[in-house]
Formats: structure tokens, sequence, C-alpha cells
């Protein structure tokens, strides 16, 4: 469309020619050639590409669908981590006017990666989802990613909890967000239940600023839980 420009802040992966592993005797293939091999990959990530809200949403569904059968790859990750980050750290302006900020869109691919299997799919969708609770303008997307992330569970050098426990820390203490600190909570259960706990003292912190914090009292209770929850790991 004339007038259209697209200001890409991060470079998406599968925008590249990434390598990709192959098997043992191959020569490694880029994510442009799986996509040429794959015609249903080609036309999600057409879908995905398109400016149209439903049109994005309808491919979330496919997304969706095919994680339910367990047939979701790396390359449809890919698209996942586009669609995360569209009106964000992917903008496209019309005469000066952002025309993708949906944060819906967003949400919901959040949630997707969060369901991801495969070791090195899990790695992709984790790092996708920590750009995604640190630059996200939207605390419903937020709680989302921090949700996906404790269901990932993964946590290599505590950068997943650390991420978690910065993002709550920086919003409005005069307007906290219920949501997202109870997300947060249940992050930092999932993970220390992957892990065999939770070593970082900032996270017990968080936790105990959450149950005396201004929220509900569902969200005080859930802190409370998962701080006894980790107790179990001493």
């Amino acid at each position: 469309m004339k007038g259209k420009t697209v200001l890409l802040i991060i470079t998406l992966s599968f925008l590249i020619t990434l390598p990709l592993v192959a098997q043992e005797g191959e020569r490694e293939r880029t994510v442009e050639e799986l996509y040429l091999e794959n015609i249903d990959l080609q036309i999600l990530r057409e879908q995905a590409f398109s400016d149209d809200r439903d049109m994005k949403l309808t491919t979330l569904d496919q997304l969706e669908e095919l994680i339910e059968e367990g047939n979701a790859t790396e390359g449809h990750g890919f698209i996942m981590e586009f669609l995360s980050m569209e009106g964000i750290n992917r903008r496209v302006r019309e005469k000066g006017r952002l025309i993708n900020y949906f944060p819906e869109v967003r949400r919901r691919a959040a949630n997707l990666l969060g369901r991801m299997t495969g070791e090195q799919a899990k790695i992709n969708a984790k790092n996708a989802l920590l750009t995604v609770l640190v630059t996200d303008d939207e605390t419903m997307v937020m709680a989302e990613a921090a949700y996906a992330l404790g269901m990932l569970g993964l946590n290599e050098g505590n950068e997943v909890v650390s991420a978690l426990t910065y993002t709550l820390a920086r919003q409005d203490p005069d307007k906290p967000d219920g949501n997202l600190a109870y997300a947060v909570c249940l992050a930092l259960e999932k993970i220390a239940r992957a892990n065999n706990g939770i070593k970082d003292p900032e996270a017990y912190r968080t936790l105990v600023r959450i149950a005396q914090g201004p929220y509900i009292k569902t969200v005080k209770r859930k802190a409370l839980q998962t701080l006894d929850e980790m107790r179990k790991y001493q």
C-alpha cells in the first residue's frame, strides 16, 4: 500500500536466513528453505503478514489446532513469535498512523508460545516471550507472557525469574495490575516445580511484596500459597 512504511525495531528470526540443524550428513537448511518446502507454512506466514486483524486471529486459530494435534514445528513457532510482537517490535504505519496495534493478537500468540514442545522450539519460544515481557505496554499481554514462561519452565542462568521480578518491580505502585501479579505468582510456582526450586532471593521478595501489596485477596492469597510451595524445595 502506497505510503506505508514498516519499522523493524528488532530483527525477527524468520525474516533472515537463520540456519537450522539438519540431519547428520545433510547441509543445514535455512528457515526460508523450510517455508519453500512446506506449502502450509507459506500460507500461514502470508496470513500472519497480512495487515488485517481478523486474518491474524484466524492464523492463530490454525496454529492452536496444530499445537493441540502435536504437529507444531519450529517454523510455526517463528510465526507465533512474529505475531507476539505485532505493533510493538514490528510497527506498520500508514501516513504516520500505527495500523497494526493488536494487543489481542499478541496475547494469544504469547499463550501459544508457552505451549510449544521440543527442546529448541521451547528455547526459541522462551526468548521471544522474554522480549514480549519487557517490551510490551499492555499488561494483559505481559501477564500472558509471564504465564507462558512458567508453562515452559525454563530458567537457564536465572534469566526468566529475573525478567519476571523486574517486570513486576517496574509497575506503577499506585496502580498495580492484579492479573500481572497473579500471573507472576503462577509462573514462579511452575518454574520452581520444573527446576527443583528457585535460588534467587528476589523471587521471594517479589512474592512477599505481592502478599503485602494493594491487591485483592485472591492475588495476595496466591502469593502466600506460592511461598509455601517454595518451602518444599529447601
